[in-house]
This record gives C-alpha cells, structure tokens and sequence, in this order.
C-alpha cells in the first residue's frame, strides 16, 4: 500500500544510509513532514532508537557486495535525496559517490553530513559533537567562570549546526532544483553550522553586557535576572527577565528586596544580587514559585527533567508528545495547518518501496 501521508514532503523520495547521531535526525523530520524515507541498512540491524528511527522502511544491503551496490543505485535512479553521514572518501570508494549519482540521477539531492565537512585538514579524522563544537569558539562560551566548558550534551553540534542545517540545504536545494531541474550536492558540516549559530555574537562588539567569554554576560550565566536557581525542595527554577518591565514583574511578584530594583544592568551589581534572589528563592519550593509566578510576564518557568516534561501542562496542551502503539515520541515540528506533519508506522519493506518506485518511473 502507498504512503497515504498528508504532510507537506508527501511524494519525496529520500534514501537514508545506517548511521548515527544527526543524519537519522534529518531522515525522522523529513518523514514526519511526508517523504517516503527508505533506509539502507545492515542485514540484521536493530533500530537503536525507535523514535529518531520512525516512519522509515528499512532495506538491508550488504555495501560490500556487488548485488548490494547494485540494490542501492537502482533506489537512487529513482530517489529526490540521498542522505549520508560516512567519513568523506566512503561512498566515492562504494561506486557511490556523488558524480556517478548525479549522472546517473541529475535530480538527484546529494545531502552529506559531517562533523569537520569534506575537506580541510580535519576532514578525515575522526571526532564527535565535542569536537566540532569547541574549533568554532561555541564550546569556550558554555560553562561556570572560572571552570572547564560544560558539554551542552550534543545538542549543539550534532543537532543545531547539523542536522538542522542539513534539512535546511536540502529543502534549499529541492526548491531550487523546481527552477533549474538539476540537483546538487548539500555539504551539511557541523563546523560551518554552528559557525553559523554563534552569528549572533560574532557580528556584535563585545562587552560586559554581551560577550562569550565563559560564565559572564547577560546571556552566559553571569546576570542575576538570566539563570537557574534552586528552590526549597532541591529544584529548580529559570528566570529570564531581560525586560525592564518583566524585571519589575519578577521582583514585585516574588517580593524582592527593593535594593534589587535599581542597577539590574550594571554587571557590577550581578553576582550580590544574585545572592538576594537565591537566597530568596530557597524559601518556597518550585511548585510554590510556580503558583506565584507561572503564565505572568516575569519571565520563569520551573526547569523540568526530560522524563517528566510530556507532564507539563503547557506540553500537554501543545500535544507535543504522542503515544503511538504503547510508545511515547517527540512530536512531529515544525506544525503545519493544512498539511499537517504526522509520526507514521514503517508499513513497507524497503525493498518493496524501491520497487515501486521503479515501476512508477
């Protein structure tokens, strides 16, 4: 039976190489927005993580066998994408890589995802998220002053300057192939994404108020009214009242001592004032500040840990995790009103797909 998909990929055609990390992450929000995502894998592999793995058919192919290669460029002749995330050189040595394809398939969007890219003197070694994070000077900014960086888990590398970026390109280069009728090859490298992430601060003069330096800064866990605190009962909260006017709401809601209400700017004010408000803020519990200062303009939610964050009743409401077949996932994002994005079963084989795909040409 056919995708009955409604999502706004209905009708791409993606083949996903096995891999790790980000590239499964772009093949998940590109089947969840519709496209038919057939994954070459190993014979015998077992999904590793049943909800960044969803929605797709799987289609075991021995790389290393001339029926194997065969099998996958038969899928390719047929595909909109090809999503890989080897070291550069891999798929070239297959008889796979990117100008045998794109003979072979001038439509073809050849999306590659790498930590280092596919040159420069780092391409080929080996590394992961930590490393890519920290040539980029995004690591140097993420800690306490005075300590070593703090690994922002790989959420920074492999999923912000990866594997967002890569569905970018290949939804770029998709909507540029509907004016030229050519493909291209996506080099979707980490470096050059989270380069791009830290634009922010690259593009401003520093200063006391804005600077990376590590620990410091409105926005680097120096300012009183930008940081976690802990609470009464061993939780903790997050204030993020930059505002002048959310600032007032913060202390005037929580009872703050007045001396607090002047010089919320001045970096020099920072580190006493952030005793007063932890000090304070260790006199009621979270689901107390919570009740006072939840849903207001104060600028605070409770910090919450991933297993208990589907309970939040604003998550709930948004619906943005879904139970499918006794299993919680992540909901499909971004949403769309008259295509909407959904989590689908993998109805198919792989193969069956390919082969469908064939007859249809």
């Amino acid at each position: 039976m056919a995708d009955e998909s409604k999502g706004p990929l209905t009708g791409l055609r993606v083949v996903e190489f096995q891999g790790i990390g980000p590239g499964p992450h772009v093949g998940m929000m590109l089947a969840d927005m519709g496209a038919e995502v057939v994954r070459v894998e190993r014979e015998g592999h077992r999904p590793m993580n049943p909800v960044v793995e969803r929605a797709r058919h799987r289609m075991a192919a021995d790389l290393k066998s001339a029926e194997g290669i065969a099998a996958v460029k038969e899928a390719l002749a047929n595909a909109d994408v090809l999503l890989e995330g080897f070291r550069p050189g891999v798929m070239e040595r297959l008889g796979l890589g990117p100008d045998e394809m794109l003979r072979a398939n001038p439509r073809l969007v050849y999306a590659r995802i790498t930590g280092w890219g596919q040159e420069g003197p780092l391409a080929e070694a080996a590394g992961h998220d930590l490393n890519y994070i920290a040539i980029t000077g995004a690591l140097d900014a993420i800690g306490n002053r005075g300590e070593l960086p703090i690994p922002p888990q790989n959420l920074v590398g492999d999923f912000g300057g990866g594997s967002m970026y890569c569905a970018m390109g290949i939804l770029a280069a998709l909507y540029e192939r509907d004016r030229s009728g050519r493909g291209q090859v996506v080099d979707a490298a980490m470096v050059d994404g989270v380069t791009s992430l830290m634009s922010f601060f690259f593009g401003q003069p520093p200063s006391a108020m804005r600077t990376t330096k590590r620990g410091e800064g409105l926005l680097g866990g120096a300012a009183h009214f930008y940081r976690c605190y802990a609470c009464k009962d061993g939780k903790e909260i997050s204030v993020g009242a930059i505002e002048p006017q959310f600032y007032a709401e913060l202390l005037t809601r929580a009872e703050a001592p007045e001396v607090l209400r002047d010089g919320q700017l001045d970096p020099a004010n920072w580190d006493d004032y952030a005793g007063k408000l932890a000090a304070l803020f260790a006199t009621k519990t979270q689901a107390e500040w919570c009740d006072l200062l939840e849903g207001t303009d104060a600028c605070f939610a409770p910090v919450i840990p991933l297993d208990e964050a589907r309970e939040h009743p604003h998550m709930k409401a948004r619906q943005a995790y879904v139970e499918k077949d006794g299993r919680w996932h992540t909901a499909p994002a971004p949403r769309f009103d008259r295509t909407p994005a959904t989590i689908r079963d993998s109805a198919e084989d792989g193969a069956e797909v390919v082969a469908r795909w064939t007859q249809a040409r």
